[in-house]
């Protein structure tokens, strides 16, 4: 697979036609030229707006979790209640989804009733120059997994600080989430899999571990673990030095762990990344050379 170029969205490119001619066109999505000062928060908007583009009347929507998420379902709500958008249901990843999407007004549903997901729109915590994603440092990764891989198009949205040269390659956790019974076990059978990485380290995570911030910290206090939304534990993997190896061999690896459910890794799974950079809206995809991202 060739590695990812960025390629800058038109900022001009207008909204798909309405299919309601009485319905006002909603407001275009905001734009910014490179000598304004945005906020990692605006960033996140900006990537987000120009993924809800891609919504189209009559969809079946997989709804992502997490801060940049958020601007995706509230866009997507402000849509729905102007008449732009019709029709539209969407699958929440995770119970926080959920309940924003609820507030928002999107109706919902779940892969019971509509097993084929046209479109998914999420963030992530890192991509490598190759699409390939870390995701569920909020602690959503199975749910997220399930819909966005049951999903024709799965279009991310990330601002520049997630763009990483390998995954793992930010110093913080990849996720992996395991059942509760034996916790303690399937943890020593993760740490013997990565045994002799330099710079490998391995903990239970606990509730109050911020862990889209929180590198390894061997001296953190014993409390409470956290627990995702299935009732089971996480368990956060640390590289110094990112993973370097054949990762769809690690993966393998990792899922042939009884007691494991499922891991951060989205391999292959991203059609595009949008990247909302302070000199504008690129976006990513499999074709072409990368220039370096």
């Amino acid at each position: 697979m060739k590695a990812a170029y960025p390629r800058t969205l038109d900022m001009a490119i207008p909204s798909p036609p309405l299919l309601h001619a009485a319905v006002a066109p909603p407001p275009p999505p905001p734009t910014f030229s490179a000598a304004d000062a945005l906020s990692q928060d605006e960033l996140k908007r900006i990537a987000a707006h120009r993924a809800v583009e891609q919504v189209e009347s009559g969809m079946v929507l997989g709804l992502g979790t997490g801060s940049t998420a958020a601007h995706a379902l509230d866009r997507i709500g402000d849509l729905l209640r102007r008449g732009a958008l019709r029709d539209v249901v969407g699958i929440p990843t995770s119970e926080w989804a959920a309940a924003r999407a609820a507030a928002a007004g999107i109706p919902l549903t779940d892969l019971n009733v509509h097993p084929v997901v046209d479109l998914s729109i999420d963030g992530a915590d890192e991509v490598d120059p190759f699409l390939n994603l870390v995701k569920g440092r909020g602690g959503s990764l199975l749910r997220e997994k399930m819909v966005e891989g049951a999903s024709r198009r799965f279009v991310v949205i990330v601002d520049e600080s997630k763009l990483v040269p390998r995954l793992g390659g930010s110093g913080l956790a990849i996720p992996v989430e395991v059942i509760p019974f034996g916790w303690a076990l399937t943890l020593r059978r993760l740490h013997s899999l990565f045994d002799g990485v330099p710079g490998f380290n391995i903990k239970l995570r606990a509730a109050t571990t911020n862990a889209k911030a929180s590198t390894f910290d061997e001296d953190e206090p014993e409390e409470d673990p956290f627990v995702t939304d299935n009732k089971n534990y996480i368990v956060d993997l640390f590289f110094e030095n990112g993973i370097i190896g054949d990762l769809n061999s690690i993966s393998d690896e990792i899922l042939r762990i009884t007691g494991v459910v499922e891991h951060g890794m989205f391999l292959g799974l991203a059609t595009s990344v949008i990247v909302a950079r302070k000199d504008g809206v690129v976006m990513m995809d499999d074709k072409g050379i990368s220039n370096g991202i």
